[in-house]
């Protein structure tokens, strides 16, 4: 397929800037790929969907406050210093964004208003570094450091500036494990009373890790799909989660559920020879486009994404591209709140 395929028209006064609240409150559409209609419900209506014995897995990676900003030193020009990923522990290596990044280069030392420092030490892109925080305390202070000062990375397209309530707004109820810089959005529109009634119901929540990165936000911008690299993003699949999905794969009475892009990339990311779901740790640049068969993945909890996007992609390989399509065109028609903080489908 090609990139001009994926590319729609928004009034951007759909773009939601906020959640909605209460969070469940959020509009809900329902694609049936057997008979290709569209419903219109509320997300607190998602139970509905669910039995005694059907698996719903989550992403619980945990957003932390990637956006830092210090100064150079001698010059004390302000720098942006954005953490994509930590490289290594032990060193205090991180992989970074800094801008302007014409003023930074390797041997530069960075001054953070809470006594951290960071040294420049490689070029890996343009914009790129590799940096070095000097720190001699335990890892789990150099992130309470971290926390002190950084800003929650909401996304760049609500142009609005960050505040103190979205560290909490950006964040999901299955958030344990700290890493992402971008929050896997489908998980935004549950509540402790919604996850309280699915459990009752009987339905397995389990959780599995991705770590999303900043790619997440980045617009693909080859024509030919083929060409286009994916960021790698850490993940985890647990023994104990593949076991329990892979009950319900084998049950005809019972489903797995995706809560999220990141879930799907993170499951289909991790297949036995026998296709089934099989416990894994480690980095993932899959891409998802159509044509695709998924393995693992049999409906899907999702948000309405940005043009150009690889969700947007797999999306399509997921409900098919016309119907896809035509979701998006009654989303728009309907007045859905679009994006990160917006409304959302389930594919089924």
């Amino acid at each position: 397929m090609k990139l001009t395929q994926f590319k729609y028209d928004y009034p951007k006064d759909l773009i939601a800037k906020y959640p909605a609240e209460p969070r469940d409150s959020s509009r809900l559409m329902v694609l049936n790929r057997a008979d290709g209609t569209i419903e219109h419900k509320v997300f607190s209506d998602i139970g509905d969907y669910f039995k005694k014995g059907d698996v719903m897995i989550v992403n619980n990676t945990k957003v932390f406050p990637a956006r830092l900003f210090g100064n150079k030193e001698k010059t004390g020009a302000r720098i942006e210093v954005f953490l994509l990923r930590e490289l290594n522990p032990e060193s205090r290596l991180w992989d970074v964004i800094v801008d302007p990044a014409r003023k930074i280069r390797i041997g530069n030392k960075l001054y953070f208003e809470n006594g951290l420092i960071a040294e420049v030490i490689d070029n890996t892109t343009s914009r790129g570094r590799t940096i070095r925080f000097v720190f001699e305390g335990s890892n789990e202070e150099l992130y309470d450091k971290i926390d002190e000062i950084g800003e929650t990375p909401i996304p760049p397209y609500l142009k609005r500036d960050v505040e103190p309530e979205d560290r909490d707004r950006y964040q999901t109820m299955f958030a344990e494990e700290r890493g992402a810089v971008a929050a896997p959005t489908a998980g935004l529109h549950f509540t402790p009373k919604l996850i309280t009634s699915l459990e009752k119901k009987g339905v397995d929540i389990l959780p599995v890790t991705l770590h999303t990165g900043l790619g997440t936000f980045r617009p693909v911008e080859v024509e030919d799909l083929t060409k286009h690299r994916m960021d790698s993003e850490f993940y985890h699949v647990t023994p104990e989660v593949a076991e329990r999905a892979n009950v319900a794969l084998e049950s005809s009475d019972n489903t797995v559920t995706a809560v999220g892009t990141t879930v799907v990339r993170a499951i289909e990311s991790s297949l036995s020879a026998a296709y089934n779901l099989k416990a894994n740790i480690g980095w993932t640049d899959k891409f998802i486009y159509p044509p695709y068969e998924f393995h693992i993945t049999e409906r899907l909890i999702t948000n309405f994404h940005m043009p150009r996007s690889t969700l947007m992609m797999l999306i399509a390989a997921f409900a098919g591209y016309d119907f896809m399509r035509e979701a998006y065109d009654v989303a728009i028609k309907e007045k859905y709140r679009l994006f990160s903080f917006g409304d959302a489908m389930i594919i089924i």
